[in-house]
């Protein structure tokens, strides 16, 4: 139990300095936590984007500014990783990746899939935790085009923070309840994009097979 309320109030003081930082920085603050969140950095959105949700409340931020500050974060940590995949990402697959049993033929078939799947394998990558944070790495590794790349990106980003955002502006500053929350609204959203997958590959398949016929 002592381990417990000592991890709970590491928690409490880690919240309490980002609102300290994201009030003294800013939205650059929220673009750079949230850069971090979608790169490499194990660093939880969940954590950022309420307390800032929460100053808005108070007046102290913007809403919509929060929202997009946090869209543009996400969309440069995402395309910092999909950078580093295009330029060091096949050749160390290529000169590694026999003893983790990736072969030329799987990175072919890997790049394939992404240019034919990417647009929703990005999209719904952006809305599964985990996920979230490496999704850009094979979408770099294929190549998939840029612009098609930060779409995609963007709208699966923008669902996340546009939640965590209201989250924090209607629960103020309860931690307890926005992590129930938010937990609950991860688990919908996998659901979804499950659904989405499903429908995807159906109506795919049906233009398959029409084009076949």
């Amino acid at each position: 139990m002592e381990a417990l309320s000592g991890l709970a109030a590491m928690f409490s003081s880690l919240i309490n300095w980002l609102v300290e930082v994201i009030g003294h920085m800013g939205y650059p603050g929220i673009i750079g936590l949230m850069f971090l969140e979608s790169s490499f950095f194990p660093f939880p959105s969940e954590v950022v984007v309420p307390p800032a949700g929460y100053l808005a409340w108070k007046g102290e931020m913007n809403l919509l500014l929060v929202i997009l500050s946090g869209i543009a974060g996400s969309i440069l940590g995402g395309v910092f990783n999909y950078w580093i995949a295009v330029k060091w990402g096949r050749p160390i697959f290529e000169k590694y990746g026999k003893y983790f049993f990736v072969t030329h033929e799987s990175l072919d078939k890997a790049e394939l899939f992404f240019s034919k799947h990417g647009h929703i394998s990005t999209f719904t990558g952006r809305l599964i935790p985990v996920i979230r944070q490496y999704i850009s790495l094979p979408a770099g590794l294929a190549r998939m085009p840029m612009g098609q790349f930060c779409l995609y990106t963007a709208l699966g980003s923008g669902i996340w923070v546009v939640i965590l955002a209201l989250t924090g502006y209607f629960l103020g500053s309860n931690q307890e309840l926005i992590h129930q929350e938010i937990k609950k609204i991860s688990v919908l959203l996998i659901i979804a994009c499950l659904v989405l997958t499903a429908v995807y590959i159906w109506r795919y398949r049906k233009k398959e097979q029409a084009k076949n016929d």
